[in-house]
């Protein structure tokens, strides 16, 4: 007689299958979704953290650069969504010796000459080739950088204690008997139709704003500072008597859904 052998075990149903199925599909999505939420808030967090830098890094560096501007050659414009504040700045300052003193040697500035050569207070200042001098910029017409009138070429380079120049008289001299040493102008731009912050620098001081990304890439390159703007507007108000004024620059970072939104004033001291 052939013997008879009984099944030890059996195999699943397909209900059965379909019902593993179905559990371990809830499972999973139950423990992706507890996942997913710490992981896309660390990404959410690490994506502000990162607008943060980039909006403080880009406001700091305004910040110096502004706040060395010769005194009242700040100046601001608008061009639609676009902003642009434009500024001279300073390289090297220092007192001219305005009168004779107790040695004969002494050499003042002559407010009378078109050209002359007088003597530095102090430490030596450094001058290189096409730097100009700059007394009592006022920002007004007649003592204005930006058109010429109180600009005048420096005729020597090196560390000096002696400065000479040429170009004219210059029109008043400075109660506190103050010079500033400049060369170019600078300009920011929040260039919103590429929603970036430029920079352009070491251009020639124009009489007038440049206030286009097209005239002022036909000036110089630019420079990125920050990028993803979503907003940006700088503002310049003028303190009392011109003596002091604050610039408002506000920013606005945008990517992957995140937004940071930091704001930055800035003193411009304008005491020429």
């Amino acid at each position: 007689m052939r013997p008879h052998f009984k099944p030890t075990s059996q195999g699943f149903t397909l209900i059965e299958l379909i019902v593993v199925i179905t559990i371990t599909g809830i499972l999973a999505a139950a423990a992706a979704l507890f996942i997913r939420n710490p992981t896309q808030s660390y990404f959410d967090i690490e994506t502000r953290a990162g607008l943060s830098d980039a909006a403080d890094g880009a406001l700091r560096r305004m910040g110096r650069d502004i706040h060395n501007a010769l005194p009242n050659s700040v100046r601001v414009t608008t061009n639609g969504a676009d902003s642009f504040i434009e500024f001279i700045p300073v390289k090297a300052a220092g007192r001219y010796r305005a009168a004779v003193g107790t040695n004969g040697a002494d050499n003042p500035l002559d407010f009378s000459l078109s050209a002359d050569t007088f003597d530095v207070l102090g430490n030596p200042v450094t001058v290189t080739s096409g730097d100009k001098l700059v007394i009592y910029n006022l920002g007004v017409s007649g003592a204005d950088a930006y058109e010429g009138t109180n600009i005048r070429a420096l005729q020597t380079t090196g560390s000096l204690s002696t400065l000479s120049f040429t170009g004219g008289t210059f029109p008043l001299p400075s109660p506190s008997s103050r010079f500033y040493i400049v060369s170019t102008a600078s300009t920011y731009m929040c260039d919103m139709t590429n929603h970036v912050l430029r920079l352009f620098t070491g251009y020639a001081i124009p009489i007038t704003q440049p206030a286009s990304l097209a005239t002022l890439q036909g000036l110089t390159p630019s420079r990125l500072i920050a990028s993803n703007l979503s907003s940006c507007s700088m503002t310049y108000l003028a303190g009392v008597s011109q003596r002091s004024g604050i610039v408002n620059i506000a920013v606005a970072l945008s990517q992957n859904n995140a937004t940071v939104r930091l704001m930055h004033q800035v003193g411009v001291i304008n005491s020429p």
